[in-house]
């Protein structure tokens, strides 16, 4: 199965400004293909009740679903993948109890990471965060631009770039070469969700066309 998205939007219902079904809901119609459930204070039953109801509506927009972190939860609700973190099993393991078309996401923040998170059979990676953001601040300083620029030129795999993205600042991360973006609060913050995913969506689809064209 390939990686056939260019937006990753990660969940959080706490900063979500609608509950969480109906901002996915509005997420996916504004275009957005791919899904990471990341709820992690959820009991495991409320998880997997959570992941199957997005399974469903995923499958009514063609869009891809990734649970965080728990292989389980992924593989009972039938999604398309898992997402790990760094000192989660490592992907080379998860593999041998996955279906065979199941993606593996993993989590990096720095060229290291990313390379072993490529070595271990990681389908693609997140890398951040590129710019500064709350909910990366236990990392210290993001790497930045340069060090996502770098990680694209030396890992073969799709790096998506994370970390306080914004509209204004995909040409940025795409210009140092990443696959896509993957954020949480530039949609799922917005007051209108649908159409700050829309927004996103244009801006991605414009400028990967200005590259091709150029």
């Amino acid at each position: 199965m390939a990686v056939d998205f260019r937006l990753y939007l990660i969940t959080d219902r706490k900063i979500a400004t609608k509950p969480l079904p109906e901002a996915v809901r509005l997420a996916l119609n504004g275009g957005v293909r791919a899904i990471q459930l990341r709820e992690k204070d959820l009991p495991v039953r409320d998880l997997l009740a959570l992941a199957r109801e997005l399974r469903t509506m995923t499958r009514e927009f063609g869009a891809r679903l990734f649970v965080n972190d728990r292989v389980d939860v992924a593989i009972a609700a039938d999604a398309d993948g898992v997402h790990l973190a760094h000192a989660s099993m490592p992907a080379h393991a998860v593999r041998k109890i996955v279906p065979d078309d199941f993606l593996i996401g993993v989590s990096t923040h720095d060229l290291e990471e990313a390379w072993q998170a490529e070595a271990e059979g990681a389908d693609f990676i997140t890398f951040g965060p590129v710019f500064a953001t709350p909910s990366k601040m236990s990392y210290g300083l993001p790497p930045g631009p340069e060090a996502l620029e770098e990680a694209v030129r030396k890992v073969a795999i799709p790096v998506f770039g994370l970390g306080g993205i914004r509209q204004r600042s995909i040409d940025t991360v795409l210009a140092a070469g990443a696959f896509g973006i993957s954020l949480i609060s530039g949609i799922l913050a917005a007051d209108d969700i649908r159409q700050a995913a829309a927004d996103m969506c244009r801006t991605i689809q414009g400028t990967l066309a200005g590259e091709r064209q150029g």
